[in-house]
């Protein structure tokens, strides 16, 4: 009896013994393996991070070496938001610049205004093109005659294009007359004289008349209104 409890041990239970030792030996082995992947990945994340400072002392401990690239990081996030800022300003002035140049391209584009002056005797016409905007100038224009003492007998003002054209006659009094000219005269030539124009108005825009004098064109500036000289009545 006794010899049969003391039987050799099955080849299948020694290849289980085998592996159940064998499975602590696996295991530490794969935590070995991930351990060293980390450790070389942070060294990899280490290196690349250093390699973003310009100077840096190897000597310097590990943590100091990071809190350097840290602030640099800061340093040179806080850069491209200001670059942003900086190029978002240009933009608008870019654009606000380009809003004026294309208002005063538009601006000059327009026709300045004209004006004609006729005399015979006592007899004055006055004949003034300008744009619809610019209304002000007819306004200045009977003022001057209204502050000599102009008669003024007729008025015509008729849309030509993009333009009003005004006629004026009147009757100027005698005692405006000066040295041959007349003082009513003198000033809206003055009013249009800044900008002394050679150009004709083209003749479908003419109307007939039979008064014939020299001619004087000029170019109106609005800014004149502002500065007429007084009445010297």
């Amino acid at each position: 009896m006794t010899k049969g409890w003391l039987r050799k041990p099955s080849q299948q239970g020694k290849q289980m013994d085998q592996q159940q030792g064998s499975q602590p030996s696996s295991s530490k082995i794969e935590r070995k393996t991930v351990e060293k992947n980390r450790r070389n990945q942070m060294k990899n994340l280490y290196s690349h991070l250093l390699s973003l400072l310009d100077n840096y002392d190897p000597k310097i401990p590990l943590p100091d070496k990071i809190d350097e690239a840290i602030n640099y990081i800061k340093r040179q996030e806080t850069k491209v938001k200001m670059a942003q800022e900086e190029k978002e300003r240009l933009m608008k002035s870019k654009r606000r610049s380009s809003g004026c140049s294309s208002a005063s391209e538009a601006r000059g584009s327009l026709k300045p205004p004209k004006m004609k002056i006729h005399e015979t005797g006592s007899s004055l016409e006055v004949i003034l093109k300008c744009g619809v905007d610019d209304q002000f100038i007819f306004c200045e224009l009977i003022r001057i005659l209204h502050e000599d003492n102009v008669d003024v007998i007729t008025v015509n003002s008729s849309m030509v294009g993009d333009s009003m054209l005004h006629v004026v006659r009147g009757e100027v009094p005698l005692s405006s007359f000066e040295f041959g000219g007349t003082k009513v005269s003198e000033r809206l030539k003055w009013f249009a004289n800044k900008f002394v124009s050679d150009v004709e108005m083209e003749s479908e825009l003419l109307w007939d008349f039979d008064i014939g004098t020299t001619e004087t064109w000029g170019l109106l500036d609005p800014a004149l209104h502002q500065g007429l000289p007084p009445n010297p009545l």
